[in-house]
């Protein structure tokens, strides 16, 4: 089963929560604390591998949650880091951010990585927060909360050539002929209904992927027939191998059908419509008008294609054309992508939270800072909600809440946690 578009969750684990203890060896009076760190939490990346052709595994598993970190020891012992999840995928997968639409990565060569998801690091141990103004402090920080986030992914075939055509123009039975890859063939439309890669050995240490990718249709821009599903495909393409029937059986004029098929590229992508063409015109065999033949060729030899007549079943005329298709493949030079020089210049909040209202009336605060605060604050810990308190102060949430109206008694939420305002 072929499958190129997926949706799954990922979320990084958590960092180990900080050890609160105090030294206790015999002789050694006023023991100091001694916690240690907790370790961090995986990280969850996605890489490329050569050996996997879809993503039909996400169909079954759409949830991946990394390990959390150990909590840290005595004796400033720290907790061991988790170790990181792997998660494998096909080249040609992108990745986005589902939330913000961001395009995160292109994994396009083998081994390739990318982090989609950081894990949390390891909260301190009560070590870290010994002053001389406080000499026995009993809190240690929790473990930072790991990202998670929705991904879309989507693969995009990566071959060197591309076969473009209609239905039964014969793309199958091209790709049959001159490699190793065998696609069902059939004398009826949309035989071919997922990309299929093909091998072609031009000669000795000499060879391109080729990809026989499901027949094009009018309207398929806008997503008629299999629509985008072909069309993301061609994208990776080097260079295009436009198959056109000219035998006429199917009671369609080739020219008229090279134009439309172009015409749904460029409503696709103004950069697919400008990728090299060369023209096969297939079922030479089959003409049902001898004139068809060079009218064609004249044709498209005037608009300045190159022009291969072929019979896809006897081979005739395929290695000149392979041989072709690998001169621009070994020639192919990757056009430089566009740079926006334009500098968009954002006014910065002065402040990192923002407060809005709930459904429930209630005055929710949100931003990385606090909300990472929070998370890492053990507030059944005395000294650990004095030193909350303290920060709470300093960022002066009492003033920004009652500026939005919030009054003594009324709820404040912040993450997970929920907190009753006092109006002191």
């Amino acid at each position: 089963m072929f499958i190129d578009r997926a949706r799954i969750f990922v979320k990084a684990g958590d960092g180990g929560n900080g050890m609160s203890s105090f030294r206790r060896e015999k002789y050694v009076p006023n023991g100091g604390p001694n916690g240690g760190d907790g370790g961090k939490g995986a990280d969850i990346i996605l890489k490329a591998d050569r050996n996997i052709n879809t993503l039909v595994d996400f169909r079954y598993k759409r949830q991946f949650k990394g390990p959390a970190g150990e909590g840290g020891q005595s004796s400033n012992k720290y907790g061991r880091g988790a170790e990181n999840m792997i998660i494998p995928v096909p080249l040609g997968t992108t990745v986005k951010d589902e939330e913000s639409g961001k395009l995160m990565a292109d994994l396009i060569e083998d081994g390739q990585t990318y982090v989609v998801a950081k894990g949390g690091r390891g909260g301190r141990g009560n070590a870290h927060f010994h002053t001389s103004a406080n000499r026995a402090p009993t809190f240690a920080e929790k473990g930072e909360p790991g990202e998670e986030r929705w991904l879309q992914l989507e693969l995009k075939v990566l071959a060197d050539v591309g076969l473009l055509g209609y239905p039964s123009v014969g793309k199958s039975s091209i790709i049959r002929k001159v490699s190793s890859a065998k696609p069902e063939v059939a004398a009826y439309h949309f035989t071919t209904l997922t990309p299929v890669l093909g091998v072609v050995s031009v000669s000795e240490g000499q060879s391109f992927v080729m990809a026989d990718i499901p027949g094009l249709i009018e309207g398929a821009s806008e997503g008629v027939g299999l629509g985008h599903s072909f069309l993301r495909h061609v994208e990776r393409s080097n260079i295009l191998i436009h198959v056109l029937d000219v035998s006429g059986m199917e009671g369609r004029d080739p020219i008229e059908d090279f134009h439309t098929i172009n015409a749904e590229l460029a409503k696709y992508s103004e950069k697919l419509s400008k990728k090299p063409q060369l023209i096969a015109l297939n079922k030479i065999d089959m003409l049902q008008d001898e004139e068809t033949l060079p009218r064609v060729s004249a044709y498209f030899k005037d608009k300045g294609y190159e022009v291969f007549p072929v019979n896809a079943l006897t081979g005739e005329g395929l290695p000149d054309l392979v041989a072709r298709a690998w001169y621009y493949v070994e020639n192919y030079v990757p056009e430089p992508e566009a740079v926006d020089d334009t500098v968009l210049y954002e006014a910065k909040p002065d402040t990192d939270f923002t407060i809005t209202r709930g459904d429930d009336a209630s005055f929710i605060i949100s931003g990385p800072r606090i909300e990472k605060l929070v998370a890492m604050t053990n507030l059944e810990d005395e000294q650990a909600l004095r030193r909350f308190q303290k920060i709470w102060s300093y960022m002066d949430l009492d003033r920004r809440l009652k500026e939005r109206g919030c009054k003594d008694g009324d709820e404040v939420v912040i993450g997970d946690q929920r907190f009753t305002f006092h109006d002191l």
